[in-house]
């Protein structure tokens, strides 16, 4: 099964590598592909997981574009910044 989610917030390869490790994480969850200029997630499962991927997704600082949560998002645009920074360190370092 393929879901494709817009988001709010994915600005760079560490907001790909965070959103990707956060939704591996989820049971079922077979592959993770981020399109950065599209704002787009797109997951492919064994089973219907959109809920747990767009709590997971507004809980790390990308809410599902036109969202209440992404209407409120101030403090996800924080978080994704952090994201940001994490996941270009990661890279740096590995």
């Amino acid at each position: 099964m393929d879901i494709i989610i817009v988001v709010d917030n994915i600005k760079c390869s560490g907001c790909a590598n965070s959103i990707r490790t956060g939704l591996l994480k989820i049971s079922g969850v077979i592959s993770v592909e981020v399109d950065i200029g599209g704002e787009s997630v797109l997951i492919a499962a064994d089973r219907d997981v959109r809920l747990q991927a767009i709590e997971r997704l507004a809980a790390m600082g990308y809410p599902e574009k036109g969202s209440a949560e992404g209407m409120q998002a101030m403090g996800a645009k924080a978080r994704s910044f952090v994201s940001c920074a994490l996941g270009r360190l990661d890279k740096g370092m590995g």
